[in-house]
């Protein structure tokens, strides 16, 4: 059974600062961006998309984002 929490313990947990991994380098928390790459099919007729998510930060943002 799930414990409660009141709306003052809710509240603290909200403000008591950015959650998530840093970089290693920049030490800048990364942002998850789902990445979608077109391509053209092997028959040549039709395109198709992968999709990836990627980590982001300050460090591999211009690369990324291009």
């Amino acid at each position: 059974m799930a414990k409660e929490q009141s709306f003052a313990a809710k509240v603290a947990k909200a403000t008591s600062g950015p959650s998530g991994t840093t970089c290693a380098t920049c030490g800048e928390i990364y942002n998850m961006v789902r990445l979608v790459v077109s391509e053209k099919a092997e028959t040549g007729k039709a395109w198709k998309f992968s999709q990836n998510l990627v980590r982001v930060c300050k460090c591999n943002q211009a690369e990324v984002y291009g």
